[in-house]
């Protein structure tokens, strides 16, 4: 058998599936994994008969690939990346090429791209989703890291990955070092937001207006067709109508425990290091957080008290305006995760392409949908523009949506129904859009307890301030305006 065109280290679910992509677009592929029984059973099973390398050490992996070697690297993020990075090393020529698929949180592939570039190699670290179905068929493929790096991947990659309508690939290089696992991370944290505002209209029309889950199909069934069309509202139309063999409707038997592998924890912790209000995001997650509860919830519930759902109005109309609140929630969701990938931008020194972004979510992702096409016109349009909610098309969706998102909100605080994500979207566009925020007394409190000065409306910017409030406080400042 010739020489692999790619190697790739694990042979889990999305390990195995992607070397099944790769094959079947004409690539020849070696496999290696720690547990060298599974290659044994992947080239026996999966595997066989097919133009597909199965190896039993790192030195016969890295014998059996084509120079500039290209080994990808789908093992659990942290440590295991490191070790197989030290165990490559010595078995790779200059200008040999690791790449890291997993979820890696982006210092780690700033760092880990520096030290490789060091020892002579080239180093990528990708986002790459759509779920093993994505790896297997065509996921979203998100690579940054060393630019040198990038033309000799990119005929596996974009061959390998998803298309849009119009047959674009969803994979185009994002920037230096760590930029492809950055944007793979607000990915996933716009992710955790998509399907907390699901969730929270599942909530409000399962316990809110009474409906059962067949008429609840029907509705996501219904969104499906219009702006809201979507993979996470198609699943969640499918999940509404599955049922077991007994003929039980499985979502009412699984446990309202949410868990987490922490992509959205790190798009959070992201946006307070860069001062973005990430909120919706951060709602999603604490929501998580909450749900994970379970007990203390189930106590509380039987402390606490809080009106009950009472619904009396039209509910085809009501259901109308949850549909449009949760458009115009979205609409916030993504206008956030872009103003922090603009704020990662300028930190890092990335020169990212806003609207490419949105091509490679538009297919093999999960958040994939018909919205997405509307921000890559919007920065294609505007490639400076510095919030979502300011392009035309988008100003005019939340006015229109506007009354109906606002009902819902209001209807949810008056029935006790949780909407954090929804509630949390509606506050930032309200904030987002005020001239004057109540932050001046926030300052004064500032400037009273630890002199940290402030700046006044009738002098320049970068002039500051301070008042001696009580009179014998001194005239001695904090020297550090941020503190």
């Amino acid at each position: 058998m010739a020489k692999a065109d790619i190697g790739l280290i694990g042979l889990a679910f999305m390990g195995e599936n992607l070397i099944l992509n790769m094959e079947s677009r004409g690539f020849t592929v070696a496999c290696f994994n720690r547990t060298v029984s599974k290659v044994d059973n992947f080239i026996d099973g999966r595997a066989k008969d097919k133009n597909i390398i199965g190896c039993h050490s790192i030195e016969e992996l890295v014998q059996n690939i084509k120079r500039p070697r290209k080994v990808m690297l789908m093992v659990k993020a942290g440590a295991a990346v490191d070790a197989f990075i030290e165990k490559l090393l010595p078995h790779l020529d200059d200008g040999d090429i690791i790449i890291d698929g997993g979820n890696s949180h982006f210092p780690d592939t700033i760092r880990r791209t520096e030290y490789v570039e060091s020892k002579g190699k080239l180093y990528i670290g990708t986002g790459v989703s759509g779920g093993e179905e994505g790896a297997l068929t065509g996921p979203s493929i998100m690579p940054g890291g060393s630019p040198k790096a990038w033309e000799t991947v990119k005929p596996i990659f974009q061959k390998i990955a998803a298309r849009t309508a119009d047959g674009q690939p969803c994979c185009e290089w994002v920037g230096e070092n760590g930029a492809g696992h950055f944007v793979k991370m607000v990915h996933n944290g716009i992710e955790y937001g998509d399907m907390q505002m699901i969730c929270e209209s599942y909530q409000m029309m399962k316990e809110g207006l009474g409906l059962t889950n067949e008429q609840m199909h029907e509705v996501f069934a219904e969104w499906n067709k219009g702006e809201l069309n979507s993979y996470l509202i198609e699943i969640t139309r499918d999940i509404l109508a599955y049922k077991d063999a007994d003929g039980n409707a499985v979502i009412d038997l699984i446990l309202d425990t949410a868990g987490q592998k922490g992509t959205g924890k790190w798009a959070g912790i992201s946006a307070l290091n860069l001062g973005q209000p990430l909120t919706l995001i951060g709602e999603a997650v604490f929501a998580r957080c909450l749900s994970a509860l379970k007990e203390e919830r189930v106590a509380a519930a039987e402390i606490l008290t809080g009106p009950g759902p009472r619904f009396s109005g039209e509910k085809e109309a009501f259901i109308n305006d949850l549909r449009q609140a949760l458009y115009a929630s979205k609409i916030v969701s993504y206008a956030q995760g872009y103003q922090l990938m603009r704020a990662a931008a300028k930190e890092y020194k990335w020169n990212l392409n806003n609207g490419g972004i949105a091509l490679m979510w538009r297919g093999g992702c999960i958040i994939r949908s018909v919205f997405l096409g509307k921000i890559k016109e919007a920065f294609d349009k505007n490639p400076g523009l510095v919030n979502l909610l300011l392009d035309p098309f988008f100003k005019e969706a939340v006015e229109k949506a506007q009354e109906a998102w606002r009902r819902v909100v209001t209807t949810a605080v008056e029935m006790g129904i949780a909407m954090p994500a929804m509630t949390s979207a509606l506050c930032y566009y309200d904030g987002y859009r005020s001239g004057r925020l109540p932050a001046n007394l926030l300052q004064a409190q500032r400037d009273y307890f630890g002199a940290h000065t402030y700046e006044r409306v009738d002098k320049a910017r970068g002039e500051f301030f301070h008042t001696n409030w009580t009179g014998h406080g001194g005239e001695t400042s904090a020297s550090t305006y941020t503190a």
